[in-house]
């Protein structure tokens, strides 16, 4: 039995890499395809975007690890029905359940192991990840001077060169527009050729530029609106200075973003949805306490009282209701800022407490993924194995499809239960716990199915148990 074990657990874990390793690389594909606009064109050193690539592949292990667990336990049981060792095995007396006996020890580690990397790694690398992704987005595109076009990379500069040599350094016609006082177009610098050069440290740019003219309009003298001062400059030799911090890549301290709810454990979790819990009851408890004491005649009605059907007789309009047209001007605007006040003061402590409400719901959702992660892993083996004990197809074909409806399916189901636990419509424990209970019956019909060696794909075997559950009579050949 140790031979066939070692057997079962050689013909798992290849397919299992494989695939896991394929999906990862689906998923990070998509990812350069959604960010490619932030990537090209900032002069990124190579290790920067290996940095990235790596922390966001292990961002995705949530999503690639159940899809590789299913697609190769199908896979495997799938290779070996369709060359009948399934068949063989169960010849010599081995049962199903025997025969995935160490796989379902393997998927019980693996399923240890998601959870300590879905607790421990996962938060380390979203705060890797997130942060250097941020910083990335942030830094502007690699200076790139181009011929006859204004470029205002440079903060408060526009600079147009006519051309530009081959040698990347000698320039023509340059064209200078300096915006640093934020009064428009009052100073150009313009030069017939100059060259760029880069400071020591890389940090500035030079340019030198060569029997040229400087003009300013003079706005810091008296009456420059009606006098209208100019001032125009000749030089032969001239040096500018460009600082070029912002086209380098400049690190956030990763500190900043330890308080996201993506970047803790639950130890974390559970602290900080203790004290958002609290902040959000004592909010409701300040609103209640700010209504009752600015609406005090609000506050205090008790709506369930019953009134008396004598009371509208007993009302003497013509003694309480006695006032002139000035007064009852008066009196309907104070009600209708009174109304309008509280509106206001409804509406936005309602968005206030939402807003709380819903960041505490997120917070509760990344810790109950963390638990539902390892479970699927777990789970979406006994729908791969068995399954593919029947359809008895190896290979990429059939076992990739079948294997795609049932993960969509799981994370549709999954997705949605998470929409609903952060509007709030249902508790964490049941909104994130519905995709993997779906799972169980799911997981033990195809386990008890295919231990029994059921026909599931069957049409015939299909026909007869609806003629037989609709007690249609069968029909013979006379």
């Amino acid at each position: 039995m140790k031979k066939l074990d070692l057997f079962i657990l050689r013909t798992y874990l290849g397919p299992l890499v494989l695939t896991f390793f394929i999906a990862l690389f689906i998923l990070l594909m998509q990812f350069l395809w959604k960010y490619v606009d932030d990537l090209v064109g900032k002069g990124l050193e190579w290790y920067i975007i290996f940095k990235l690539l790596f922390y966001a592949s292990s961002t995705f292990v949530p999503l690639a690890l159940p899809l590789a667990i299913l697609l190769s336990s199908l896979m495997m049981f799938g290779n070996l029905g369709e060359h009948y060792e399934l068949v063989s095995m169960k010849a010599a007396g081995i049962s199903l359940r025997r025969i995935m006996l160490p796989l379902v020890i393997v998927s019980f580690f693996i399923s240890g192991l998601a959870f300590y990397f879905a607790n421990t790694v996962l938060p380390e690398a979203n705060l890797k990840f997130l942060s250097l992704l941020y910083d990335v987005r942030s830094k502007k595109l690699a200076f790139n001077l181009r011929n006859g076009v204004f470029y205002d990379g440079i903060e408060g500069y526009v600079i147009r060169v006519g051309k530009k040599d081959k040698d990347g350094n000698t320039i023509h016609d340059v064209m200078i527009y300096d915006h640093t006082d934020h009064q428009g177009n009052t100073m150009v610098t313009t030069a017939s050729w100059g060259k760029m050069e880069l400071s020591p440290d890389k940090r500035y740019l030079v340019f030198i530029l060569y029997d040229g003219m400087n003009y300013e309009e003079r706005t810091n003298m008296r009456r420059h609106e009606v006098t209208r001062p100019f001032q125009r400059t000749k030089f032969k030799e001239q040096r500018l200075l460009f600082d070029l911090s912002a086209f380098q890549l400049s690190r956030t301290d990763e500190a900043l973003f330890k308080k996201n709810y993506e970047m803790q454990n639950i130890t974390d979790l559970m602290v900080s949805i203790d004290s958002m819990t609290d902040e959000v009851a004592r909010q409701r408890e300040t609103y209640n306490l700010a209504l009752q004491s600015n609406y005090v005649f609000y506050a205090r009605m008790d709506t369930l009282m019953a009134v008396e059907t004598d009371t509208f007789a007993a009302f003497n309009n013509a003694t309480l209701l006695n006032f002139n047209r000035e007064d009852w001007y008066s009196i309907c605007q104070s009600a209708k800022a009174n109304s309008l006040s509280m509106k206001e003061s409804c509406e936005m402590h309602e968005k206030n407490i939402y807003s709380k409400s819903k960041l505490l719901h997120k917070h509760e959702i990344v810790m109950q993924k963390k638990f539902t992660f390892s479970i699927a892993c777990f789970l979406l083996f006994f729908i791969g194995a068995p399954l593919g004990a029947i359809i008895r197809k190896g290979g990429l074909g059939m076992p990739a499809v079948v294997a795609t409806i049932f993960f969509v399916l799981f994370w549709i189901v999954s997705f949605t239960g998470e929409k609903y636990t952060a509007e709030g419509v249902l508790p964490a424990w049941q909104g994130m716990w519905i995709a993997p209970l779906m799972l169980v019956p799911i997981g033990i019909f195809l386990t008890y199915k295919a231990t029994i060696d059921a026909s599931l794909f069957d049409l015939d075997a299909w026909i007869k148990f609806f003629r037989k559950l609709l007690r249609i009579p069968t029909r013979t050949n006379s």
